[in-house]
């Protein structure tokens, strides 16, 4: 299992800085942004494999399932 910050939305925000430098800013004077969106895999294969029961009130909420 893993909760942590979504890439798509972590590659969206580099790429919105990416833009503000080029656009002439200075890195330095940019503020930091923290990640806004979080996703939680369960992995049920190595659950599995582990004996671990994942209930399905957290899988329903699990915004990736691996089987």
């Amino acid at each position: 299992m893993s909760y942590g910050a979504s890439l798509p939305d972590s590659y969206r925000r580099a790429a919105i800085y990416a833009g503000r430098v080029l656009k002439g800013e200075k890195p330095a004077n940019l503020p930091v942004m923290e990640p806004t969106k979080y996703d939680l895999v369960i992995n049920m294969k190595t659950a599995k494999v582990l004996g671990l029961t994942i209930p399905e009130q957290l899988l329903a909420v699990a915004d990736d399932v691996i089987e």
